[in-house]
């Protein structure tokens, strides 16, 4: 109907989504999609990748959003996974191997599980760089550090490195890891206190409960720092305080189930 009022209707990618206030005009919003399916299906079919060889400037990128659109609003794992695979194989896009690891991690998208392919993935995409790379270095310092992807033997060394590249970008999960590998010491990884206290005063500065535990317990024994009974209860408090706030949230939660 003329009623209806209607701005900037017309998709700008192939993955983009009506806007809002095509909410108001239902018949709108209806053509909208079939169009943007029509425009999906073809770019499926050419040459079986999704289109990512025919996508010159900024086709990659096109790439790894069709395949957040498959697996995100059509749930179609299987068509986002060959994507990926291409994006990340052919392409070498960082986000899309990043992804890529994740479906091959738990053998999704049918994709058979394989650990050692994920952790592939993960390297690529944590040396690339990009949106997911910190993420990706996390991910590829736990499976080296759990040792699966090397015939069941840890590489402390390469846990270590990734540990510290996802780190570097505040990845509070990395520093905690890390702050507790020099705390323990392995092989290849001397046992460092005071690697132990920098690391583990930057996770308990980006929130992490038993990192500002440990900085508590270092700082009250003198280990890798000097003695500090003060900022030992400065840090002892700091992991309460976290603790409460985290209950609190999570009873937040519950009440709102």
């Amino acid at each position: 109907p003329s009623s209806c009022l209607v701005l900037c209707c017309r998709p700008t990618s192939i993955n983009a989504s009506p806007p809002p206030l095509l909410a108001f005009c239902p018949h709108l919003a209806q053509q909208t999609e079939v169009k943007h399916e029509r425009i999906l299906a073809v770019t499926l079919s050419m040459n079986g990748d999704g289109g990512c060889r025919k996508f010159r400037r900024g086709g990659w990128e096109r790439c790894q959003r069709l395949a957040d659109y498959l697996e995100g609003i059509k749930k179609n794992y299987e068509a986002a996974a060959e994507i990926l695979k291409h994006n990340c194989e052919k392409n070498h896009h960082g986000e899309s191997c990043y992804k890529l690891g994740t479906y091959y991690v738990t053998g999704k998208g049918g994709l058979q599980q394989n650990l050692k392919t994920a952790y592939e993935c993960f390297v690529k995409s944590c040396e690339k760089g990009g949106k997911k790379s910190i993420d990706a270095c996390h991910n590829a310092a736990l499976l080296a550090h759990d040792g699966q992807v090397f015939d069941n033997k840890p590489n402390s060394v390469k846990a270590r490195d990734y540990y510290t590249r996802s780190c570097n970008g505040n990845f509070v999960a990395s520093c905690f890891n890390l702050s507790t590998l020099y705390i323990q010491g392995a092989p290849g990884v001397t046992k460092d206190m005071a690697q132990a206290m920098k690391y583990s005063l930057k996770a308990c500065e980006l929130g992490h409960i038993w990192a500002c535990a440990n900085t508590s317990r270092m700082y009250k024994l003198g280990e890798g720092v000097s003695k500090d009974d003060e900022k030992a209860e400065l840090f002892k408090n700091r992991a309460k305080d976290l603790h409460r706030e985290k209950n609190e949230f999570s009873q937040q939660l519950k009440f709102g189930q």
